[in-house]
């Protein structure tokens, strides 16, 4: 989590400007962070090696192995510790090439450090679950209900149903292919519009084929599934994905939603991420 008296977070800082370098390493620590700086990939990937951080701060153009290329191997290697890029590139498809990389956020140089300390609270607390006790979101966050307590999400989703689990490590099937929208739950599991979910297993499956997506990408299909049918703006995504409403001018919630059509997309079958143009967007099966 971000900084508290009981808890301070690590973080692995690789900039090879050695001004940008230091005046970062000395803003996160007096914000309350335990700052490791290094001037390229091939240290930062060392140290990851080392002491797992909590949050890794990378820039993307360094000499040798550059940021991109470290957090091509971490995500190799099964290592999911959120990573906030840093770049001077401002095009899309350099962003897209971050993201695609493995990176949960980005920050455009020249940047404002009070962008970067708020984004790397979002990173910390959408990474938090998954390194504490619960092991899914509580009633009322950013996901909608907890399974099988009934109660509606923040949106107004439809309360979730309960089923039977399926065997041999497949979701089983529960009430929402009813015709209703929105997802329903059979105990760990929840379904809408032919997708499944295991968001204790952070495990995702269209009908039978199983889906490789990244840790935002996974968050930003739960959300949508527990909200099928209902269109969600672009604040509410940006709040309860990254926490931080990043302004009009942002492309990543567009960037993230292309990623995830291109993995749900099948040949002959329908599209299932809508967008309500001027809105957001709505997970529903035409």
């Amino acid at each position: 989590m971000p900084p508290t008296a009981s808890h301070t977070p690590t973080v692995l800082l690789a900039e090879d400007d050695r001004a940008i370098r230091n005046a970062l390493e000395r803003a996160l620590t007096l914000e309350g962070y335990r700052v490791t700086a290094v001037a390229d990939g091939v240290e930062a990937l060392a140290q990851a090696h080392r002491s797992r951080p909590d949050v890794l701060v990378l820039d993307v153009m360094m000499p040798g192995i550059d940021g991109l290329q470290v957090c091509r191997v971490l995500r190799a290697e099964g290592d999911r510790t959120p990573v906030l890029m840093l770049t001077a590139l401002v095009e899309t498809a350099d962003r897209i090439a971050g993201l695609d990389a493995g990176a949960d956020d980005y920050v455009v140089k020249p940047f404002d450090v009070e962008e970067v300390f708020a984004r790397l609270r979002a990173l910390l607390r959408r990474a938090a679950p998954a390194s504490g006790t619960a092991s899914a979101p509580a009633p009322g966050s950013a996901f909608g209900p907890a399974p099988g307590t009934g109660e509606p999400s923040a949106r107004g989703a439809a309360p979730e149903t309960t089923g039977t689990p399926g065997r041999s490590g497949t979701p089983g099937r529960t009430g929402a292919s009813n015709g209703r929208p929105g997802a329903s739950a059979a105990g760990r599991f929840v379904e809408a519009a032919g997708l499944r979910m295991d968001p204790r297993a952070r495990r995702a499956w269209r009908g039978r084929r199983e889906l490789e997506l990244t840790r935002t990408e996974f968050e930003l299909l739960e959300l949508l599934i527990r909200n099928a049918g209902i269109v969600l703006d672009h604040s509410t995504i940006y709040d309860r994905i990254w926490g931080y409403d990043f302004g009009p001018g942002s492309k990543n919630l567009a960037v993230y939603v292309g990623y995830l059509r291109r993995k749900l997309d099948e040949p002959g079958a329908p599209q299932l991420i809508h967008t309500v143009r001027g809105v957001g967007y709505v997970l529903r099966e035409d």
